[in-house]
């Protein structure tokens, strides 16, 4: 493995770390999905950069995933497409890490966190992390 995907891989471990300590705060559910949605956007970068291509820069999720050729269920696509919805350039501080209807609920950060455990699971397994 590359030093390079191993230092994403890094990163996004951290982000899942992050995630899973907030998670038991009601108030944070936005700062813990912006920590998923970073988590993933790193493991897709890590299997991008191991894969030899052009890195893009994107904080699109489905574009990377696709991207980086790592296949998911529908199940999973859509909690994916909904994780995306977090990312925003923000402009407001208090727009970090909210999906377009407000704050995520605490059953969809634990969606999030399990999303996120079972696809870097997966890619520490395919890359001997």
């Amino acid at each position: 493995m590359k030093q390079t995907t191993k230092d994403w891989l890094t990163l996004a471990e951290d982000d899942l770390i992050a995630a899973k300590t907030l998670a038991h705060e009601d108030r944070l559910t936005n700062l813990v999905s912006f920590h998923c949605q970073q988590c993933l956007e790193k493991c897709f970068k890590a299997m991008i950069e191991e894969q030899d291509k052009p890195s893009i820069k994107s904080h699109d999720l489905l574009r990377l995933q696709l991207y980086a050729n790592i296949q998911l269920s529908g199940s999973e696509t859509n909690m994916l497409g909904m994780i995306n919805e977090v990312y925003i350039d923000a402009r407001y501080p208090g727009d970090l890490g909210l999906l377009p209807n407000g704050k995520p609920t605490i059953s969809e950060t634990v969606a999030f966190i399990q999303l996120c455990d079972i696809i870097f699971s997966r890619l520490k397994l395919q890359l001997d992390y």
